[in-house]
């Protein structure tokens, strides 16, 4: 397991697998908080790319579930189950990493006082 974080959250790169249900529990929980792509690799070896946009966390594994929309959108949406899961990657980069309010406000105030333009506009996140 690689567990790279930046500001408390995965960061692309990170990459979780293992025969443990609750590690993949529990980057499947950190997935849908990540704001970029994933790649979920399935026992069977396949790989799916995308954005993790649904989870279904229930009492078993068996019942939990995880939908993707793939980078390929011909494949539509992807629904796979929790025990078909071996590997969660973050491989693509979250759009929104360290743009938090507080980083914001940071970033504000450095400007001002340093005596250059700082405006309300909030930063592009591409």
């Amino acid at each position: 397991m690689n567990s790279e974080k930046q500001d408390g959250l995965v960061v692309q790169g990170t990459s979780f697998a293992g025969d443990d249900p609750e590690v993949i529990r529990m980057a499947l929980d950190h997935a849908f908080d990540y704001r970029g792509d994933v790649t979920i690799v399935r026992r069977d070896g396949t790989e799916v790319e995308g954005y993790l946009f649904d989870r279904r966390s229930e009492r078993t594994l068996e019942a939990s579930m995880v939908r993707i929309m793939p980078t390929d959108p011909t494949l539509g949406r992807i629904e796979i189950t929790y025990p078909d899961i071996s590997e969660i990657r973050f491989s693509g980069r979250d759009p929104a990493a360290g743009k938090s309010w507080e980083n914001w406000v940071r970033r504000f105030a450095e400007k001002k006082l340093a005596g250059e333009e700082a405006s309300i506009e909030s930063d592009r996140l591409d």
